[in-house]
Formats: structure tokens, sequence, C-alpha cells
């Protein structure tokens, strides 16, 4: 079997939505379109860990980049991305192409442009206060911490990797630009 010697790096949810915060898993018509296509184009896949998922478990409440903006999660996520560096090095000195990392945006981890931020989220979560901390949640164009942690994992040892992302309120769009970066 010949190899194509292309891959592509994606966000864990995007080949396991059940890695997702329960009630947030909607596109699994994306990741099959996606999916076939990579797959169609002979590029292999590298799947990156889940943050979210192996920090607080499948049962967590969502989240915003307020709350993971610390030094432990930061500390966490290089740990995690650190194999993952020495395999993209690995697979580049070998005459391999990383064509793209793919993320989500929006999220508070994944996100590449986009990221949901709030200042009141956290705390006690009651009656009275869950629909003051829910209208404070805003979507600003920031990468997730995830993201960024990876970034400049990257950038430390000289590594150009394109970043996009899907995003759930345009689907088509993602889908088409991705496929401009693979052709």
């Amino acid at each position: 079997m010949n190899r194509s010697k292309k891959i592509v790096v994606l966000s864990h949810c995007l080949l396991n939505s059940n890695s997702k915060v329960e009630g947030l898993s909607t596109y699994s018509s994306i990741l099959k379109k996606l999916v076939k296509y990579i797959i169609l184009k002979d590029y292999g896949i590298i799947q990156l860990p889940c943050p979210e998922l192996k920090m607080y478990g499948i049962k967590r409440w969502g989240h915003v980049k307020n709350q993971f903006d610390n030094e432990y999660f930061r500390n966490q996520c290089n740990n995690m991305l650190e194999s993952y560096i020495n395999q993209f090095k690995d697979y580049l000195l070998n005459g391999y192409e990383i064509k793209c990392i793919i993320g989500v945006e929006k999220s508070p981890s994944c996100g590449v442009n986009k990221t949901c931020i709030s200042s009141s989220w956290g705390g006690t979560v009651n009656s009275k206060c869950i629909k003051e901390k829910i209208d404070n949640i805003e979507t600003v164009n920031e990468s997730g911490v995830f993201i960024e942690e990876l970034e400049k994992m990257l950038k430390n040892i000289d590594l150009d990797i394109p970043l996009v992302a899907i995003d759930e309120e345009d689907v088509e769009k993602s889908l088409n630009d991705i496929k401009k970066i693979l052709n």
C-alpha cells in the first residue's frame, strides 16, 4: 500500500461527537462530510485529545474560556500536546506533510478564530442567577485555550501548520474553506 504522506489533525470531537458537552453534539452530518472528504483525498488523520473530557468527564457543564485561562489548565494542555508535537516533528522530518489542524469554533478549548467568554460564568448556579449568567456569555474573536497552547508550542519549534475550524453556524463555508486547503 502506498502512503500519501499527507496528514490532517482534528480536534477530538470531530471524530467523536460523544465527547462534547451533553446536548451540544449537533453535527453528525458535518462529521460524515468532513471525514469522507479527508479519506477520499487519502489523508491520514491524527485525533487530538479533548482536554475538557480528560479533565472533567462526560457529565461536565459547559464552560467558557475564562474558566480555562489559568496556569493549571494551560499546563495540562501542554502535557497532553507534548507527544503530538513530537509526532508532528517526526512526520515532517520524514517527508510527510501536515496540511492543517482543524478546530471547532466557539469552543473554549478548541476554537481557532472564535471562542466563548463570560465575566460572570462560574460560582454557584441557582434558578435566580442562571439566566443572568447565560445572558452574559458572548462570542469573541479569539482562540480557545487548548489551541492557544498548541500554537505556542508550534511556534517554539518553528512549525507553521495552518489552523482552520468548523463553525457549526456555517458548516458549508467551513467545509469549503477546508477543502481549499486540502486540494
